[in-house]
């Protein structure tokens, strides 16, 4: 599976200088970070999985890959190759969904409905958000958003989009507000969109953080801004479980399995390997028409 927003990021360089992306890229760079497979070999100490089994791993577009047993996760047999791409990025959205520390019946903004968006559109959704207004000018994103649990699509760039935010949550605004858009122009509106004493999570890194910008509205207002990134593995000491990258990996292929969320009608383009230079153009020029792009190696 492609990652559309960090790959787009990476090989246009379009990051700058002393950021961490300045410090983590450099070229050549192989991109891609959600693959699956199958193990063709295991090293002495290997316990979690055997050969032959399929696996959802943290491996490179390539068609071998070797990679830690941690990071390999077995494929229940109901979720298919295709479904299993999305589980790096599943365990992203997990991440800032579990930052947010949502509440059973909250109002939900989500700014962005790219793939990450559209993950965490499905897991607020069960955590039981009774209001989830998904924003972003691409209909067919939010034609994708609706399909999946958003209540509430504007088609609209998040700066328009405050009077009817108010207007659907009784002029409070949403309790928590996403921002997945990784553009430092959005930061500021979410801050707007978000209610008195709400929360913002960031969970689109932008390449260029020096350009996103407070507003009177966080001390004004109370607000809580909380990052939240790939590299973050949340415990919940309530639960009595650390939730490592591994059971998250796991919880979304349960969830899937169960048909609780649902990817396999967000794949929207396949390419060979060799055609990788017309699927990276096709995402440069016509990315509002593309969600799961995925590479098939066999």
């Amino acid at each position: 599976m492609i990652s559309t927003g960090t790959e787009g990021i990476v090989l246009g360089r379009k990051f700058s200088p002393g950021t961490h992306w300045d410090a983590w890229v450099k070229y050549p760079f192989r991109p891609g970070y959600s693959h699956v497979g199958r193990v063709t070999a295991i090293g002495d100490d290997v316990s979690e999985s055997r050969v032959g089994d399929r696996v959802a791993t943290r491996g490179p577009h390539s068609s071998h890959v070797q990679v830690r047993s941690a990071h390999a996760v077995r494929i229940p047999d109901q979720v298919s190759e295709d479904d299993a791409t999305w589980t790096a990025l599943a365990k992203i959205a997990q991440i800032g969904v579990r930052a947010a520390g949502h509440r059973l019946g909250d109002s939900v903004v989500v700014i962005g409905l790219g793939l990450v968006g559209q993950l965490v559109t499905q897991y607020v959704r069960l955590m039981g958000a009774a209001e989830i207004i998904a924003i972003d000018p691409a209909e067919m994103r939010l034609q994708m958003a609706t399909a999946h649990g958003a209540t509430t699509t504007l088609a609209m760039p998040a700066s328009q989009a405050l009077e009817e935010v108010k207007r659907l949550t009784a002029d409070r605004g949403a309790r928590v507000v996403y921002d997945v858009t990784g553009h430092p122009a959005v930061f500021p509106e979410a801050l707007k969109l978000c209610a008195d004493h709400g929360r913002v999570v960031l969970l689109g890194d932008t390449g260029t953080p020096e350009l996103q910008h407070l507003t009177s509205d966080v001390i004004r207002r109370g607000l809580t801004i909380v990052g939240a990134h790939d590299r973050h593995a949340p415990a919940d000491p309530t639960a009595g479980i650390e939730w490592d990258a591994r059971r998250m990996y796991e919880l979304f292929l349960r969830f899937v399995s169960r048909g609780q969320m649902r990817v396999s009608d967000l794949v929207t383009h396949r390419y060979k390997p060799e055609q990788a230079g017309q699927a990276y153009a096709m995402l440069d020029k016509e990315r509002e028409r593309a969600m799961g792009v995925i590479f098939e190696w066999l």
